[in-house]
């Protein structure tokens, strides 16, 4: 893979000209991944959306069972899902008309990234959005 999926550029564009991430995988539940780097993201300006089976409420944002009920623009989507279905959530990006996905740490599918690039969508994988923003200059 090298740093294909973990363009300089991209990332840092993402980090800091986006405005909404979808997180999907997101719940209320302060123990995992996904909750820390949505509090991170959402303490520096972002807005957050909780995308979870369980269309909870989370960080004080209202949740949704899937990225298609999202309204408004996303502008990237964090898949915090298992590898195994970070496929289908990057179709779901896709077909929702998003700006981006960012699979974080451990989180590979290079078909599934591929298929993002085809349709235009910034791909960042295998990289995690706090340490990425620590790094960023």
């Amino acid at each position: 893979m090298g740093d294909r999926f973990a363009d300089r550029n991209v990332i840092k564009r993402l980090l800091e000209e986006s405005r909404t991430w979808a997180f999907v995988g997101l719940a209320d539940n302060p123990t995992r991944t996904v909750y820390d780097q949505a509090r991170l993201l959402q303490g520096r300006g972002k807005r957050i959306v909780p995308v979870h089976p369980s269309a909870e409420t989370v960080l004080g944002e209202q949740g949704y069972a899937t990225l298609a009920e999202v309204p408004g623009p996303v502008d990237v989507v964090g898949v915090y899902r298992r590898p195994e279905f970070a496929g289908a959530v990057v179709d779901e990006a896709i077909a929702a008309g998003v700006g981006a996905v960012w699979l974080p740490l451990d989180v590979v599918d290079e078909a599934a990234a591929q298929r993002a690039l085809d349709a235009g969508l910034d791909v960042v994988m295998d990289r995690c959005p706090g340490v990425e923003w620590a790094l960023r200059r």
